[in-house]
C-alpha cells in the first residue's frame, strides 16, 4: 500500500501538468526550464555519487553492471523489433523517400550532460557537508521535472487518442517496451544483489537518462542512479550514430533504438534517414514511451 501511495505522490505532478490549460508561451517557458532542471539534476546526482563511500572500489562493479544492462536493453529492443519487421514485411524504410544527405551527428548535448555529472562529483569533494543539498533533494527535483514533462507533453499537441490511432506506432511501442523491460528480469537473474523489481525498474528508462538517474538514485542510491543514467545516456549516443545504418535494414528497430528520445533528440536523425513519411509512427512511438516510462520506473522502484 505504501508503494502505491508513493507512486501516486511522485507521478501526480506529471498528470497535473498534462491537465493544466497551456499556451504557446507557457510551453516554451516550461521547456526552457526543463533544460535547466535537467542540468541541475545531473549535478545533484554527481554530488550524491561523490559522497558514496569507497567509490573507487565500486567502479569495477559500476562498469560491470552498466555494460551488461546496456547489452541487454539495447539488444532486446533491436532484436524484437527486427523480428517484428521481418514477420510483417517492414524490413526497411522506402529508399525512394530516403534523403540523399547523411544526417549530421552532434554529441555536444551528451558531452554537456557528462560534464554536469562531473561538476557535481567535484563539488561533493570540495564543499563542506553543510553546504551540500539536503536529503530528498532528488525527490523534489523529480516531482518538478515530471510537472514540466506533463506540460511539455500537453503542449506537443499529440493526444493519447491520436497516438493510439496509429496501429504501427502502437505495435512497435508495445513490443519495444515489453522486451526491453523484460531484459531487466534477465539482468536481475544475473546478479544476486539485484531484485526482480529493481531490474525491471532499471530497464524501463528507455533512454530517459535524466529521469531514470533521478528515480534510481532516490530508490537505490547514487551508484545505481549512475548506472541507470549512463545506460540511458549511452542509448542516446548510440542511437545518433547507428540509426542511419539500422534504418537500412529495419525501420522499426531504427525508431526503437532511440527510445523516448525519438520524440525529440534523435527525431531529426530518424527523419533524415527515412523521410517525413515515418513521422506518424515516430510520434506515436515517442509519445507512448514518454508517458509509460516514468510510470513503470516509479511503479517498479516503489517495491524497493
Amino acid at each position: 500500500m505504501q508503494g502505491i501511495i508513493t507512486l501516486l505522490l511522485i507521478l501526480s505532478p506529471m498528470f497535473v501538468g498534462f491537465a493544466l490549460p497551456t499556451s504557446a508561451r507557457m510551453v516554451a517557458i516550461s521547456e526552457r526550464l526543463l533544460n535547466y532542471l535537467v542540468y541541475l539534476i545531473l549535478i545533484v546526482i554527481g554530488i550524491e555519487l561523490g559522497l558514496v563511500d569507497d567509490l573507487a572500489k565500486k567502479v569495477d562493479d559500476i562498469a560491470k553492471y552498466l555494460s551488461t544492462l546496456m547489452a541487454l536493453t539495447l539488444g532486446a529492443g533491436l532484436i524484437s523489433l527486427a523480428v517484428y519487421d521481418r514477420l510483417y514485411g517492414n524490413l526497411k524504410a522506402n529508399s525512394a523517400k530516403t534523403p540523399a544527405n547523411q544526417p549530421k551527428i552532434s554529441l555536444r548535448g551528451s558531452l554537456t550532460q557528462l560534464v554536469c555529472l562531473a561538476v557535481g562529483f567535484f563539488v561533493a569533494k570540495i564543499l563542506p557537508s553543510h553546504l551540500l543539498p539536503p536529503d530528498k533533494t532528488t525527490t523534489v527535483l523529480l516531482m518538478a521535472l515530471l510537472l514540466l514533462v506533463g506540460i511539455s507533453l500537453k503542449g506537443s499537441g499529440v493526444t493519447l487518442k491520436q497516438a493510439l490511432v496509429n496501429k504501427a506506432g502502437l505495435q512497435i511501442s508495445a513490443i519495444f517496451m515489453l522486451f526491453t523491460t523484460l531484459s531487466g528480469a534477465v539482468f536481475a537473474m544475473m546478479f544476486d544483489e539485484v531484485s526482480l523489481f529493481q531490474g525491471l525498474a532499471l530497464a524501463s528508462g528507455y533512454g530517459w537518462y535524466s529521469l531514470s538517474g533521478t528515480i534510481m538514485t532516490d530508490a537505490y542510491g547514487a551508484v545505481w542512479g549512475s548506472v541507470a543514467l549512463l545506460n540511458d545516456l549511452s542509448r542516446e549516443v548510440i542511437a545518433l550514430i547507428f540509426i542511419p545504418l539500422v534504418m537500412r535494414h529495419s525501420r522499426s528497430a531504427a525508431v526503437g533504438l532511440g527510445g523516448v528520445t525519438s520524440l525529440d533528440f534523435t527525431l531529426p536523425t530518424i527523419i533524415q534517414s527515412a523521410g517525413t513519411h515515418i513521422m506518424p509512427i515516430v510520434i506515436s512511438f515517442g509519445f507512448i514511451t514518454n508517458v509509460v516510462s516514468p510510470v513503470l520506473m516509479v511503479f517498479f522502484s516503489s517495491f524497493n
